[in-house]
């Protein structure tokens, strides 16, 4: 969970709408915050770090997992305890549980004093005077957002309708408004700042929603067809984050092997990352959410062969085994899995992998198990996250037969996790010795538990927050590196995904 920043508007407008947006959730939806916060500053509010401090307090919502959607709950009753001891008057819920659930959210959550859906962005600053004018804004009806758009992905260039982080529906006068810290400063009218200035790494929208018709996932109803955002708009929006500072974007999507194929082009993104690389105060440009069935070998080469994009592999599995995988309405196994592994080794030896599986599917045998198992062990990725299968509204495979007692489901996600950390453990110590480039993000100055001679980032196989980190021990008499300096090293120890390494002298 994160928030805002405290701003640096003019104090006149800070009498009265001040604002704390509370973002819960994946990166996608600290883009969406980081939108909601630029066209707040844009509209005169003023945007401050703590939910007590402000007068409305904003929660971005998740509304994935159960997990999730009880974090969500949790902070808005949380916010909501503020009103009446401190400066806080209103607390306002959007994001994808809003979305999701709206209305009924509202009904029972009555402690909001508004839900609010991704249609209401354009306009969040005057829903949030609303509220303050003691105004109860109607509630969000929810609705499948696959409807929204044109089935045909070509035909949906140019639609108006809402979706968060692509700045869509902006009003003239919010651009008008522009501040030097809202995103471009030119280019296509896209408001957005950022939620941690200073940080060395930001996500970047490349895509919202999905077309894809996983059996377990929600996510397409509520986030909607797939959308691309235009290369130049990607573009000017990576250019405005060097600017601010930033050294490495995370390209983020539902799928990024998708990107383009609205705009007519299937190999968009391949074409995209060389001239994403070359913008000016990048160092590493990261893609992430890759769909395996979807992977091409252009884009494999683009990835593996262009000077300033990681070599990095989100690659989403899931499972492996052939017939649990046609049941989660998804395609691909073991063999193909390992042999996409192969190409991508073949490609840049060193590279990162990372997956996600999910355990205890309605059907899984033990067989079933016994191959995924046998596939993690093969495939020997640096990160594996693994989930317990869970019901989730809406979905189809919440009516499959076949559902395996919620304590079945416990015992095998536990399983299949102790040996994904037996295998991260031994992944990671195979990289000693190996030269990594590593991107500071903290030093002393900024983490006062970190020794002096000690700074932390990084390396190309390690996406932020989720694969680890690398602490750079400095010898004597050694320059101090800076966040977002890319230090040289060489590994010399690991403890779990997380590395121990030495410049390289």
């Amino acid at each position: 969970m994160s928030t805002t920043t405290a701003s640096d508007a003019p104090a006149e407008r800070a009498a009265g709408r001040s604002v704390a947006l509370v973002t819960l959730g994946c990166v996608r939806n600290e883009v969406d915050s980081s939108e909601l916060a630029g066209r707040l500053a844009g509209a005169g509010w003023d945007l401050v770090e703590d939910a007590a401090d402000a007068d409305v307090a904003v929660v971005n919502t998740c509304g994935f997992i159960e997990s999730a959607k009880k974090d969500s709950v949790d902070a808005l009753l949380e916010a909501s305890d503020l009103k009446g001891s401190g400066r806080t008057r209103a607390v306002v819920a959007v994001g994808c549980m809003a979305e999701r659930y709206g209305t009924e959210l509202a009904e029972q959550l009555p402690e909001a004093d508004a839900v609010l859906g991704f249609d209401s962005y354009a306009d969040l600053s005057g829903h949030l005077d609303a509220v303050l004018a003691g105004e109860r804004p109607a509630s969000h009806v929810p609705r499948d957002r696959r409807t929204l758009l044109p089935l045909s992905p070509t035909a949906r260039r140019g639609s108006r309708v809402a979706t968060p982080g692509h700045g869509s529906g902006l009003d003239e006068a919010a651009a008008d408004r522009r501040a030097a810290d809202l995103a471009p400063a030119s280019g296509p009218p896209v408001l957005r700042r950022l939620l941690e200035p200073g940080r060395p790494w930001a996500p970047l929208k490349l895509a919202s929603g999905c077309d894809r018709r996983c059996t377990f996932c929600a996510i397409p109803a509520f986030r909607g067809a797939y959308l691309s955002r235009p290369p130049e708009e990607v573009l000017a929006e990576a250019r405005w984050l060097a600017e601010q500072g930033v050294r490495e974007v995370l390209l983020v999507s539902e799928n990024s092997t998708s990107y383009g194929k609205d705009l007519g082009d299937l190999q968009a993104l391949e074409r995209l990352l060389p001239r994403l690389a070359a913008v000016d105060g990048l160092e590493r440009v990261r893609v992430t959410y890759l769909q395996p069935a979807e992977v091409r070998p252009g884009l494999l080469e683009a990835v593996a062969g262009t000077d300033g994009v990681a070599d990095y592999f989100d690659l989403s599995f899931q499972h492996s085994a052939p017939a649990l995988l046609r049941r989660m309405r998804r395609f691909g196994g073991t063999a193909d899995f390992l042999a996409l592994l192969e190409r991508v080794r073949a490609l840049a030896p060193l590279a990162g992998v990372r997956s996600n599986v999910i355990v205890g599917f309605p059907g899984e045998t033990e067989a079933e198990l016994e191959d995924l198992m046998g596939f993690l062990e093969a495939a020997r990725m640096d990160v594996t996250g693994v989930f317990g299968y869970s019901d989730e509204d809406g979905t189809e495979a919440a009516g499959l037969p076949g559902h395996l007692p919620e304590e079945v489901v416990a015992e095998r996600r536990e399983r299949v996790e102790q040996l994904v950390e037996a295998l991260v453990d031994e992944r990671a110590a195979e990289r000693v010795g190996e030269r990594v480039r590593v991107l500071v993000e903290a030093t002393a100055d900024e983490d006062d538990e970190l020794a002096a001679d000690v700074v932390v980032g990084r390396a190309d196989h390690q996406g932020p927050e989720v694969d680890g980190t690398t602490e750079v021990v400095l010898p004597p008499g050694a320059p101090r590196p800076r966040v977002g300096d890319v230090v040289e090293a060489v590994v010399t120890g690991s403890a779990g995904a997380d590395l121990v390494a030495e410049p390289v002298r």
